[in-house]
């Protein structure tokens, strides 16, 4: 069977007269596009521009929400109760949704950001509040996470989850991602990023920092795109994965020849 793989990548994240990556070259390349929404990174400016390039692309709209933490672009621990977190992300997939709807698209799935996507891996009480946002909102919600906690307490509550794979971060023997602070934490060569995306997709697994083959789900490959050469490091990837003959198409597609 042909595999298959939907691309997706950050986008939107500028704020006010800042901006950040080539989201226009970006889209080029992807089927899906997670949106921020405001509390890392957007503004109503920046997030209606980015919903309506996605219309005209084709590309999915997903929502990227987070700690409410613009000044540290929501990648710092912050003490949130659980009951915060399920209101935040409601907030911000609401915000998202208005946007959709006034441009004709809905938004197709969720992908927390930064350091609170890491932490709903772990931590099943924010998990568990993700989750209960997006179920009492739209239960057509798709989950964008990696293997841990929210993928398996979304799950539980019967929503799809995607499995999002990201080639340029180290990965532990755990599979859980090294963290930024950590030497080489971020991988930037491109030959080596497409070979390890490559693997994930067809082989389902990936090289650990230790050496070792580990075993990853992917529905989804994460491109990065604010950082230097990451428009060229999307094209190589995205050319190696179809060099091999691999499906780039909707995340929805992907899901379904799998069942899910």
């Amino acid at each position: 069977m042909t595999p298959m793989v939907d691309l997706v990548a950050d986008l939107g994240e500028g704020f006010g007269a800042y901006t950040m990556g080539d989201d226009e070259a970006l889209l080029e390349m992807l089927t899906s596009a997670n949106v921020a929404c405001g509390f890392h990174a957007g503004d109503p400016r920046i997030m209606d521009a980015t919903v309506r390039t996605c219309v005209e692309k084709r590309v999915s709209v997903g929502a990227h929400p987070s700690f409410p933490d613009l000044v540290g672009f929501g990648r710092r621990a912050m003490d949130l109760t659980p009951e915060e977190v399920r209101t935040d992300v409601l907030y911000q997939i609401g915000a998202l949704q208005a946007f959709a709807v006034a441009h004709g698209t809905r938004v197709h799935h969720v992908a927390p950001h930064g350091r609170l996507g890491n932490l709903v891996a772990v931590r099943p009480d924010y998990a568990r509040a993700v989750v209960d946002a997006v179920a009492s909102l739209d239960a057509s919600l798709v989950i964008l996470a990696q293997d841990g906690e929210l993928a398996d307490a979304a799950r539980a509550r019967g929503l799809r989850v995607g499995i999002v794979g990201i080639a340029d971060r180290a990965y532990r023997d755990d599979g859980t991602l090294v963290p930024r602070s950590e030497p080489g934490a971020v991988i930037h060569d491109p030959e080596e990023v497409a070979r390890r995306t490559l693997r994930m997709v067809t082989e389902g697994v990936i090289r650990s920092v230790d050496g070792t083959d580990v075993e990853v789900a992917c529905d989804t490959v994460l491109l990065h795109g604010d950082s230097p050469g990451a428009i060229a490091l999307a094209s190589r990837v995205r050319a190696q994965l179809l060099a091999a003959g691999v499906e780039i198409t909707s995340l929805d597609k992907v899901l379904s020849g799998k069942g899910v």
